[in-house]
């Protein structure tokens, strides 16, 4: 653990939830895999359109609508139902297909295995102080058995714009009805995280459980108040 501010009196958290209770990297790189499976299985004609052309697509429309980034779910349903109208299914059609594809899509989405670390820590946490997630993703807590562990969840697109934005952040502020410099947001991100908590006037925490070098990170711009290697870091913080 490593202080770069002193930090006051902690009296709530709010957390991230992707890479930073659990590792999201396969989850993301299976679901791809079987979303990509799954429609050359069900819509063949997506087979004719390559990957990266599938990619370029929801680059652009990222680009024509840039609020799609902060609501993944939309941002990938639009994906597959544009994709498909411009492979030549009409529009009830192909908004049929991805509403079902993206049935699929949030089932494997919520195929997580949440560490019985994290458990232990959070179930101590809850007993000291009030835990909100914010989280820029499209999973349900409750979904993988963390739902328990929270007075608020906030996710990007359905709860406003995605971090660093402070729209999120300030509702959880809002809910908790504390000062801000009271309030620690945990996460792994040093831009969305750290930086956004930050300008909200938050103390922030960064999970460095990969050993990164924050002086040789590009986008460790804003230093944290605090930098942990491990989620069980924080029992000393929330339980002092």
């Amino acid at each position: 653990m490593r202080f770069y501010r002193n930090l006051p009196t902690i009296k709530a958290m709010t957390f991230d939830l992707d890479d930073t209770l659990y590792d999201n990297h396969p989850v993301i790189r299976d679901l791809e895999q079987k979303t990509e499976q799954w429609l050359h299985a069900h819509h063949p004609i997506s087979q004719e359109m390559p990957h990266q052309a599938w990619r370029q697509l929801k680059n652009q429309l990222a680009k024509q609508t840039p609020f799609l980034q902060s609501d993944v779910s939309e941002w990938r349903y639009q994906q597959i139902r544009q994709g498909l109208m411009h492979l030549g299914y009409d529009d009830p059609k192909a908004s049929q297909a991805a509403k079902t594809a993206m049935d699929q899509v949030l089932i494997w989405r919520h195929q997580i295995d949440v560490p019985d670390l994290t458990h232990q820590v959070m179930a101590k946490l809850k007993q000291q102080m009030p835990l909100i997630a914010i989280t820029n993703g499209n999973v349900n807590p409750s979904k993988i058995g963390l739902g328990d562990y929270f007075d608020l969840v906030l996710n990007a697109g359905p709860d406003g714009w995605a971090k660093p934005h402070g729209q999120m952040f300030e509702t959880a502020l809002a809910h908790l009805g504390l000062p801000a410099a009271n309030v620690l947001h945990v996460g792994d991100n040093l831009t969305s995280d750290v930086a956004g908590a930050k300008y909200a006037g938050m103390s922030a925490c960064w999970i460095n459980d990969y050993h990164k070098s924050l002086k040789h990170e590009d986008y460790g711009r804003v230093l944290p108040d605090v930098e942990i290697t491990a989620l069980e870091d924080l029992l000393i913080i929330g339980c002092s």
